[in-house]
């Protein structure tokens, strides 16, 4: 069974704070260093972690409303998952990217290999759209710019789009979207945008998971900025994914969504999304990887690269995780103290 406080230690996760407060400059010096891909999608398509909700005040996962808010937890999840090859990256806010790419400074000063080279980082731009908040379909910028993304070096950009036709909300984010589209392609940056049409109900917003629903905003969001040429599509799975894939020409990338706490029904509609239609193109999927219940998360990520990358069959997928489950728990602390 996988435990974060033996995969990444409090001692571990207290240097990072040390370097934070002894060096600021670290992570920034580390993002220069690291290798990059000379192309996005080599294998022609890509399957991503998604690391940014606890910056729009999602924390919950199942029945704990605090999952996420655990950083220590977190970042060992997503190390964990890193360590497998078929998962080309990670989409995530600043100061994620900025603890990883400490980890991956420590990693080279420790001779060990680097954790990010040739692997996509991939900056979430807007987050200011707080879950639960008064103002939450009004989803400004208030990450990165397409610019800092550059100096950064990293390798693209994501924002977030939910769309209420009732709210004029919605709006003001479209324009916002559209805005760092087009600055994105001006630095001929990808854009990754997740265009979600959601209802308002007294629990919150819920997405609109039809296929109706899905091919009419993927055609909206499909015309936004001054070019789709660096575009791709995040969106949920539905029955009937033909219907959304024949919406658009641009890839699609498979949203997971709230954790399912199994790792079957998320590999189901990963595959069966993968066969709706050639634009689709693989996942960008966050919760159900990194929280697959008493799964190890490594685990979870070898069966999604081998549906993604390998053209696996679910169960073939499933018997694979056999090989990583529980394998190398201590790698991190090894690796930091390699002579």
């Amino acid at each position: 069974m996988f435990t974060s406080q033996q995969f990444l230690p409090d001692s571990l996760l207290a240097r990072i704070t040390e370097i934070r407060v002894s060096d600021p400059g670290f992570s920034f010096r580390a993002a220069r260093q690291r290798v990059l891909r000379i192309k996005l999608a080599p294998r022609g398509r890509l399957l991503i972690l998604a690391a940014d909700h606890p910056a729009r005040n999602v924390t919950k996962v199942g029945n704990d409303a605090l999952a996420m808010a655990d950083r220590r937890d977190y970042l060992a999840r997503i190390v964990r998952i890193l360590l497998n090859q078929n998962v080309d990256g990670v989409m995530a806010t600043m100061d994620i990217l900025e603890d990883l790419l400490t980890f991956d400074g420590l990693l080279r000063e420790a001779g060990a290999p680097a954790l990010l080279d040739n692997r996509l980082l991939i900056a979430s731009l807007n987050r200011g759209g707080l879950a639960g908040s008064a103002w939450e379909l009004d989803d400004p910028m208030t990450g990165p710019t397409p610019a800092s993304c550059r100096e950064w070096r990293l390798d693209g950009a994501k924002t977030l789009l939910r769309v209420d036709l009732g709210d004029p909300a919605s709006l003001k984010t479209l324009l916002a979207c559209a805005q760092a589209i087009t600055e994105s392609n001006a630095r001929e940056l990808p854009m990754f945008l997740e265009p979600l049409p959601v209802s308002k109900t007294d629990k919150g917003y819920f997405v609109t998971k039809t296929p109706e629903a899905l091919a009419r905003l993927a055609g909206v969001a499909s015309a936004l900025g001054d070019s789709s040429r660096n575009l791709w599509l995040k969106l949920p799975y539905c029955d009937g994914y033909e219907t959304v894939s024949r919406s658009t020409t641009l890839p699609i990338l498979l949203l997971g969504g709230e954790s399912a706490g199994d790792p079957a029904p998320f590999l189901k509609q990963l595959a069966s999304a993968l066969a709706a239609g050639p634009n689709v193109r693989g996942a960008l999927v966050g919760r159900n990887v990194l929280y697959p219940g008493a799964e190890d998360p490594l685990a979870m990520a070898e069966a999604a690269g081998g549906i993604v990358h390998s053209g696996m069959a679910v169960e073939t997928a499933i018997e694979s995780m056999d090989a990583v489950r529980g394998r190398d728990l201590d790698w991190l602390t090894r690796a930091l103290s390699h002579p």
